[in-house]
Protein backbone atom coordinates (compact mmCIF):
# COMPACT_ATOMS: atom_id res chain seq x y z
CA UNK A 1 0.00 0.00 0.00
CA UNK A 2 1.60 3.12 -0.68
CA UNK A 3 0.03 5.64 2.11
CA UNK A 4 0.75 5.38 5.92
CA UNK A 5 -1.42 6.13 8.45
CA UNK A 6 0.31 8.18 11.51
CA UNK A 7 -1.31 8.71 15.27
CA UNK A 8 -1.11 12.19 16.94
CA UNK A 9 -2.90 12.31 20.36
CA UNK A 10 -6.17 12.16 19.52
CA UNK A 11 -6.22 12.34 15.70
CA UNK A 12 -5.10 9.86 12.51
CA UNK A 13 -3.23 11.75 9.67
CA UNK A 14 -3.37 8.95 6.60
CA UNK A 15 -0.49 9.83 3.66
CA UNK A 16 -0.77 9.04 0.71
CA UNK A 17 2.49 8.79 -0.97
CA UNK A 18 1.61 8.51 -4.62
CA UNK A 19 -0.38 7.21 -7.35
CA UNK A 20 -2.83 4.19 -5.86
CA UNK A 21 -4.62 1.44 -7.37
CA UNK A 22 -8.29 1.10 -6.69
CA UNK A 23 -7.32 -2.08 -4.13
CA UNK A 24 -4.95 0.24 -2.71
CA UNK A 25 -7.70 2.63 -2.06
CA UNK A 26 -9.96 -0.14 -0.52
CA UNK A 27 -7.19 -1.60 1.70
CA UNK A 28 -6.34 2.34 2.98
CA UNK A 29 -10.77 2.54 4.02
CA UNK A 30 -10.17 -0.87 5.88
CA UNK A 31 -7.22 -0.08 7.51
CA UNK A 32 -8.68 3.43 8.49
CA UNK A 33 -11.86 2.34 9.60
CA UNK A 34 -10.08 -0.33 12.02
CA UNK A 35 -7.49 2.67 12.89
CA UNK A 36 -10.23 5.07 13.98
CA UNK A 37 -11.86 2.36 15.97
CA UNK A 38 -9.31 1.01 17.43
CA UNK A 39 -7.70 4.48 18.70
CA UNK A 40 -10.99 6.22 19.26
CA UNK A 41 -9.70 8.55 17.24
CA UNK A 42 -11.59 12.31 16.93
CA UNK A 43 -10.58 12.81 13.55
CA UNK A 44 -8.84 11.68 10.70
CA UNK A 45 -6.63 13.88 8.02
CA UNK A 46 -6.08 12.18 4.67
CA UNK A 47 -2.98 14.10 2.99
CA UNK A 48 -3.29 13.69 -0.66
CA UNK A 49 -0.28 16.55 -1.82
CA UNK A 50 1.30 13.64 -3.64
CA UNK A 51 -1.53 12.96 -6.00
CA UNK A 52 -1.02 14.40 -9.38
CA UNK A 53 -4.35 13.18 -10.53
CA UNK A 54 -7.48 12.08 -8.73
CA UNK A 55 -10.29 9.75 -11.11
CA UNK A 56 -13.66 9.36 -10.22
CA UNK A 57 -13.09 6.52 -8.08
CA UNK A 58 -10.77 7.84 -6.23
CA UNK A 59 -12.91 10.91 -5.20
CA UNK A 60 -15.91 8.43 -4.31
CA UNK A 61 -13.31 6.51 -2.02
CA UNK A 62 -12.11 9.97 -0.73
CA UNK A 63 -15.97 11.06 -0.16
CA UNK A 64 -16.54 7.59 1.55
CA UNK A 65 -13.70 7.89 3.94
CA UNK A 66 -15.05 11.42 5.35
CA UNK A 67 -18.73 9.46 5.49
CA UNK A 68 -17.35 6.40 7.04
CA UNK A 69 -14.77 8.30 9.54
CA UNK A 70 -18.03 10.69 10.87
CA UNK A 71 -19.98 7.40 11.19
CA UNK A 72 -17.61 6.36 13.58
CA UNK A 73 -17.69 9.41 15.64
CA UNK A 74 -15.11 11.40 13.90
CA UNK A 75 -13.99 14.50 11.42
CA UNK A 76 -12.57 14.03 8.52
CA UNK A 77 -10.51 16.55 6.14
CA UNK A 78 -9.14 15.93 3.22
CA UNK A 79 -5.65 18.48 2.58
CA UNK A 80 -3.27 19.16 -0.05
CA UNK A 81 -5.38 18.77 -3.58
CA UNK A 82 -3.16 20.34 -5.78
CA UNK A 83 -4.40 22.89 -8.00
CA UNK A 84 -4.10 21.05 -11.31
CA UNK A 85 -6.01 18.46 -9.70
CA UNK A 86 -8.88 20.97 -8.17
CA UNK A 87 -9.15 22.40 -11.51
CA UNK A 88 -9.53 18.65 -13.52
CA UNK A 89 -11.85 17.64 -10.68
CA UNK A 90 -14.07 20.81 -11.64
CA UNK A 91 -13.97 20.31 -15.58
CA UNK A 92 -14.90 16.53 -15.05
CA UNK A 93 -17.41 17.32 -12.43
CA UNK A 94 -15.89 15.23 -9.61
CA UNK A 95 -16.91 16.73 -6.12
CA UNK A 96 -16.28 16.10 -2.94
CA UNK A 97 -19.63 17.39 -1.16
CA UNK A 98 -19.97 17.35 2.54
CA UNK A 99 -16.41 16.68 2.92
CA UNK A 100 -14.26 19.27 4.55
CA UNK A 101 -10.62 19.83 3.08
CA UNK A 102 -7.98 22.38 3.92
CA UNK A 103 -4.68 23.21 2.09
CA UNK A 104 -2.21 21.93 4.00
CA UNK A 105 -1.70 19.48 6.83
CA UNK A 106 -1.13 22.07 9.34
CA UNK A 107 -4.32 23.78 8.43
CA UNK A 108 -6.14 20.47 8.54
CA UNK A 109 -5.06 19.72 12.28
CA UNK A 110 -6.12 23.18 13.39
CA UNK A 111 -9.90 22.54 11.44
CA UNK A 112 -9.89 19.31 13.22
CA UNK A 113 -8.84 21.13 17.16
CA UNK A 114 -11.65 23.43 16.19
CA UNK A 115 -14.29 21.11 15.10
CA UNK A 116 -13.49 18.65 17.98
CA UNK A 117 -11.99 20.33 21.05
CA UNK A 118 -8.79 18.27 20.53
CA UNK A 119 -5.73 19.40 20.85
CA UNK A 120 -3.06 18.39 18.39
CA UNK A 121 -0.46 20.00 19.74
CA UNK A 122 3.46 20.18 17.71
CA UNK A 123 2.35 23.18 15.07
CA UNK A 124 2.14 26.39 14.87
Amino acid sequence: MRASILKQKEFLIASIQGAMSDADLVDLREELSSSVRRHRSLGVVVDVSALDVMDSFAVRTLRGFAQMVRLLGAECIIVGIQPEVAFSMVQMGLRLEGTMTALDLEEGLALLEEHSGGDAGGHG
